[in-house]
């Protein structure tokens, strides 16, 4: 749903899947992202992480799956987001993520959208790469604060989600979504003010002794902190 989201999961997926080709595209890369596109669609195969920039008006052939992560914010962008895979008499397949919370969302799109969609079974013996996601962050600052930003433009997505009575920023469970961000601590931020979360254990490390990988970025931010002290 938003550009943060892009970044994050792009790099966490880089770290995760080795012998994919992983590519990301958001709608504030501007001039790279023609480069990009181009780049993906001469590839035999990989995986493009992207928000609604590509829901529509690009044709990439032999596109199997769409996977939506988020649900989208307008019902026909759902129906453009399918339409990336099954191409010119082709097949393929589309998968959206839904809360329990959420479910209804799948009649709204059957009467809204005319698109009847069936239940797929989670998946069995699936791995935990959580710990492997938090170790990255503890090792990069750059991939802390990706996560941290991504979270805070999640929630901020959702509270503007056009289907405000189905995604109700209210009952969302702010614990297992910062979980499966894989956060080592909760962001500062207006929607948890006041909130108590017993079910989110962050990490007992101060999370400002994490440094940048990059020397010229944690010189910089040295730099700062010399500053502010």
């Amino acid at each position: 749903s938003t550009c943060a989201c892009v970044e994050y999961y792009g790099k966490a997926l880089e770290s995760l899947i080795k012998q994919v080709k992983i590519m990301s595209i958001h709608g504030k890369m501007k001039h790279k992202r023609n480069k990009i596109f181009t780049e993906f669609r001469k590839l035999p195969g990989g995986i493009l992480v992207c928000t609604d920039v590509m829901a529509r008006g690009i044709d990439i052939p032999e596109v199997h799956w769409v996977l939506q992560y988020d649900p989208p914010s307008s019902a026909s962008a759902f129906v453009h987001r399918c339409g990336r895979t099954a191409r010119i008499g082709n097949v393929g397949s589309a998968l959206v993520f839904l809360l329990p919370m959420e479910e209804s969302y799948i009649n709204f799109l059957s009467i809204n959208q005319k698109c009847p969609m069936q239940e797929m079974k989670p998946q069995t013996n699936v791995l935990d790469l959580l710990p492997k996601l938090q170790s990255m962050a503890l090792a990069d600052r750059a991939v802390f604060e990706k996560g941290m930003k991504a979270f805070v433009s999640y929630v901020q997505a959702y509270a503007k989600h056009e289907c405000n009575l189905i995604f109700r920023i209210k009952d969302l469970d702010f614990a297992s979504l910062a979980k499966g961000f894989a956060l080592l601590k909760m962001p500062k931020m207006p929607e948890l003010r006041g909130k108590c979360f017993p079910d989110f254990t962050p990490v007992t490390v101060n999370t400002d002794s994490i440094k940048f990988k990059d020397k010229n970025r944690e010189k910089q931010r040295q730099k700062q902190l010399e500053q502010q002290r």
